[in-house]
C-alpha cells in the first residue's frame, strides 16, 4: 500500500467525527487533480461504552494513518446543538481522532459543516445527498464505489474542502491590506474626501 499511496504528491485524509459512525476519506493529489484513494466508515454503535468507542476511534484512525500515510488531516468541526451531552461526546470523538493523527505530527485543519457544504456544492445548506452527488461528479466516482452511509462522503468532502482552501492563491503579508493599498495610492484618500 505504501508504494501505491506514494504515487501522489500529497495525501489528504478527511474525517467526519461521530460517536455512532465516523466517516473517513482519503484523497490523492497530483498538481491540481485529485482522486479518491479510499472512503469508508468506522462503525461504533456496537460498543455500549462511550470509552470503548473512543478507544476504537483512536485505534482505527491510527491504523488509517499508518496505512495511507496522509500529509494532512481535514476534520469537520462539531456544530453547536441543543443537547449538551451529545456535543460533549462528539467533541471527545473529534479530539481522540485528532490525537491519533497528532501522534504522527500530521497538520490538522478544521472546517465547519456549512463551509464544507459551501465549498463542495456552492450551497451552505446542502443536504448530505447533494454533497455526495457533487463529490461523485467532481471526483468522477463510479456508482459502485459510492458508499451507502453518507458519513464517508462527508469525510471526503472535508478533504476536498481542504484541498480547495490550500490551493487558493496566498497574499503576501501586508500586500493585500487596505493600509498598504492607501500607501501606494494616496490620491485615493484625497478623492474620497472631496466627495
Amino acid at each position: 500500500m505504501e508504494a501505491e499511496v506514494r504515487k501522489y504528491e500529497r495525501i489528504i485524509m478527511g474525517i467526519d467525527p461521530g460517536t455512532n459512525v465516523m466517516g473517513y476519506g482519503v484523497l490523492g493529489v497530483n498538481g491540481k487533480s485529485a482522486e479518491v484513494v479510499v472512503m469508508g466508515i468506522i462503525q461504533l454503535s456496537r460498543y455500549e461504552s462511550h470509552y470503548l468507542r473512543l478507544r476504537r476511534i483512536f485505534e482505527r484512525v491510527t491504523g488509517l494513518v499508518e496505512q495511507y500515510l496522509p500529509d494532512e488531516l481535514a476534520i469537520e468541526a462539531p456544530f453547536f446543538g441543543k443537547n449538551v451531552q451529545s456535543m460533549l461526546k462528539l467533541g471527545r470523538a473529534q479530539g481522540v481522532a485528532m490525537a491519533a493523527v497528532l501522534t504522527r505530527d500530521i497538520p490538522i485543519a478544521e472546517y465547519a459543516p456549512l463551509s464544507i457544504k459551501q465549498a463542495v456544492t456552492g450551497n451552505g445548506a446542502a443536504s448530505k445527498e447533494q454533497v455526495a452527488n457533487m463529490l461523485k461528479h467532481i471526483l468522477k466516482i463510479p456508482d459502485e464505489r459510492m458508499p451507502a452511509v453518507l458519513d464517508a462522503t462527508d469525510a471526503l468532502a472535508a478533504a476536498l474542502t481542504h484541498l480547495y482552501e490550500t490551493q487558493k492563491p496566498s497574499i503576501a503579508k501586508g500586500a493585500g491590506s487596505w493600509e498598504q493599498y492607501l500607501r501606494r495610492h494616496p490620491e485615493r484618500i484625497a478623492q474620497r474626501l472631496k466627495k
